[in-house]
Parts: C-alpha cells; sequence; structure tokens
C-alpha cells in the first residue's frame, strides 16, 4: 500500500528535488550559523571587529604579521560566553605590528612595523609577564584603517540577516493585517485600503525609504523599521487577492454558519490555506530588504560607524576599485550577491514547491 504523505512533506520532497534552491537554503542556513556564533569564529573577537592597526592599511590578504604587547589593561573584565558570542570581547592589551624582536635583561627591543619599504629604529619596552606578541594571519587582508577585513565581512552578516529578518516580519504584519481585511469585507475598507496602496506602490523604494530614515534618524533599529514599511504592499496585494478568491468558498461558509468570529475565519481558515504564496514572497522580499539595506548604508543612512555593514564597506573603500586593492570593495559587494541570490534560488524553489501559480506573485 502506498504510503501517505501530509501536504507539508509533499512540498519538503519537491523542494528537496530543486538542487538549485536546495542549495541555496544551505547557504542562507550556513549563513546564520555563522552570523549566531559571530565573535566566537571571528579573528578579531573585540566588539565590532574594530581593532585598528593604521600601518597595516590596505595589506593583501594572507599577509601575516608579528605583534608586541605593549601594555596591559587589568580593568577589563572576562565577559560571559553568551555576551562575548553577542557583543564580543573588549581586548584587554595594546600591541604594535612588529619586523624584529630581541630580551635583554626585563627590557625588549623591537623594530616598530611602519611599512614594506621603510625600517624604523629600534625601540625599548618593558618586558611584561605571560605571552607578549603573537602572530596574526589576515586571511582576507586588510582594510583602509587597517582592521581584519574577514572579521568585519562575518560580522556584517548580522546586520544584513536581522535587517532582512525584522523588515520581513514587520511587512509580514502589516501587509498580512491590511490586505485581509481589504480582502474580506471589500467594499469602503477595500477602496480606502487600496487607495493607500496604491499610494505608497507609487513611491520608489528606495526614495521611500531614504524618506523615513530622514523622520526616525539614523541609526540601526531605524532600519528595521524603514525597510519594513517599504515593502508591505506587495504582501498586502497578494494578501487581498488571495483572501477575496477564497472567502466564499465552502469550508469558510461553513465556518460562517456555526458562528465563528470575523477574526477566527481569517486566522484560522483563510490564512493557513495561502501560507504558501506568502512564504515565497517572504523570501523574495528578504532579499530585497538586505539589497535596500546595503543601498542605505552606502548613502549613510544605515549602520552606522564602526558596525560594520557591507554597503557601508563598499563606500569606504570604492574608491580603490581602480586601484590594486579593488578586493576592498568587491568582497562586501560578492557577499551581497551571493547572498540576494541564495534568497531569490529560495523563493523560485519555494513557489516550484508549493506550486504557485498566482500573478499576483513575482520573484
Amino acid at each position: 500500500m502506498e504510503q501517505y504523505n501530509s501536504p507539508s512533506k509533499q512540498v519538503w520532497k519537491r523542494f528537496k528535488q530543486n538542487k538549485m534552491a536546495f542549495s541555496g537554503l544551505l547557504f542562507i542556513l550556513l549563513m546564520m550559523v555563522m552570523g549566531i556564533l559571530g565573535y566566537l569564529i571571528t579573528p578579531d573577537q573585540t566588539p565590532y571587529a574594530n581593532t585598528m592597526h593604521l600601518q597595516l592599511s590596505n595589506k593583501k590578504p594572507g599577509r601575516s604579521f608579528d605583534f608586541l604587547i605593549i601594555s596591559r589593561n587589568p580593568a577589563i573584565k572576562k565577559v560571559s560566553f553568551l555576551e562575548k558570542m553577542l557583543a564580543g570581547q573588549e581586548s584587554d592589551y595594546k600591541s604594535i605590528p612588529i619586523t624584529a624582536y630581541r630580551e635583554a635583561g626585563n627590557k625588549v627591543y623591537a623594530r616598530e612595523y611602519i611599512g614594506d619599504d621603510e625600517q624604523a629604529e629600534e625601540a625599548v619596552y618593558p618586558l611584561l609577564e605571560g605571552k607578549n606578541r603573537y602572530s596574526q594571519t589576515f586571511w582576507l587582508g586588510t582594510d583602509v584603517y587597517g582592521r581584519d577585513l574577514l572579521s568585519r565581512l562575518m560580522i556584517g552578516i548580522r546586520v544584513s540577516l536581522s535587517v532582512g529578518l525584522m523588515a520581513v516580519l514587520i511587512s509580514l504584519f502589516i501587509g498580512i493585517s491590511l490586505g485581509a481585511l481589504a480582502g474580506y469585507f471589500a467594499g469602503k475598507t477595500d477602496a480606502a485600503i487600496s487607495w493607500f496602496m496604491n499610494v505608497i506602490w507609487s513611491l520608489p523604494s528606495l526614495l521611500l525609504v531614504i524618506a523615513i530614515s530622514f523622520a526616525l534618524g539614523k541609526g540601526f533599529w531605524q532600519i528595521f523599521i524603514a525597510v519594513g514599511l517599504s515593502t508591505w504592499v506587495d504582501v498586502a496585494r497578494l494578501v487581498r487577492g488571495q483572501v477575496m478568491a477564497l472567502k466564499n468558498v465552502e469550508f469558510v461558509e461553513a465556518a460562517r454558519a456555526l458562528g465563528f468570529s470575523t477574526p477566527r475565519i481569517i486566522i484560522k481558515h483563510i490564512l493557513p490555506n495561502i501560507a504558501g504564496p506568502i512564504l515565497v514572497l517572504a523570501s523574495a522580499n528578504f532579499a530585497a530588504a538586505i539589497l535596500l539595506e546595503s543601498g542605505l548604508s552606502f548613502l549613510g543612512f544605515g549602520a552606522q560607524a564602526p558596525m560594520p555593514s557591507w554597503g557601508s564597506m563598499i563606500k569606504e573603500h570604492y574608491g580603490y576599485i581602480i586601484m590594486d586593492a579593488a578586493y576592498l570593495a568587491i568582497l562586501p559587494g560578492l557577499a551581497i550577491m551571493v547572498t540576494v541570490y541564495a534568497f531569490n534560488l529560495l523563493a523560485i524553489g519555494l513557489r516550484d514547491a508549493f506550486d504557485v501559480k498566482s500573478q499576483n506573485i513575482s520573484v
């Protein structure tokens, strides 16, 4: 006898058959794991990966340097495992890059690194207890301020994914609420909500987000709201059309005959039946939110320094594209491109898995 598969299992089976979409999902899950672990896996574990060594500005990927610890700050306390994962650990020492090192008595004689073609004079430093020097490899090089580019790219994952997630949640809440009201009640309610949707729809998304950012101010949480308020119209239009198509079918009529309230009919009976198209659109909006956040950060309205954002990293280094350090802008650009592509693959895979044919959905 043929085994029965629930609708959700059938959707999952169809989705796994789409190799590109499944690869996109795996990449997104990998990015989520990296974003959650955060500072636990970054080479630079200080808050915002903001350790600067100006002497190491724009060093090529793969360069290694020796560092001398010249002072310690015992007032810096060690944070817990969870605090370190979420916010990093402030460094309790100050170090400088060196090219030569020797000890004599209780003194250290070292030459500070000041450039590949220059050599500093030997200077004297106190010999500290414990470990007083270390080496570090900058696998993706350093930025214009001498910060580890790999660490900042990894912390930038958090900014993009958190903005995308919160913006999608805000857009889903507003879009589903207004779309369901417009589609279910029709008449004047539908006319008023549709007029409002058309007004918002007529405004360019980036200009709308910039206007909202001006009103709310620059900052991280403001970008959640700004992007969310600019992407809800797609959700509302989709939900409105789907609710209109379902509100007169037999099971909804049966729910009305049983005396169920309108909120229960909408939430318990109609919305679960349009979850597929909503998930498809949410995946596409996630990609759009990441692009909007990157554009805002590039223009200076998004995450503010020293918080690393892929858009702001491009802004800081786009001038190097025509020089010998183009990777400083290309690497965050590739991170944006690959992440957005992965979400678009996921949206296409979900569309095929749910067998969504609605003309109101565009991916």
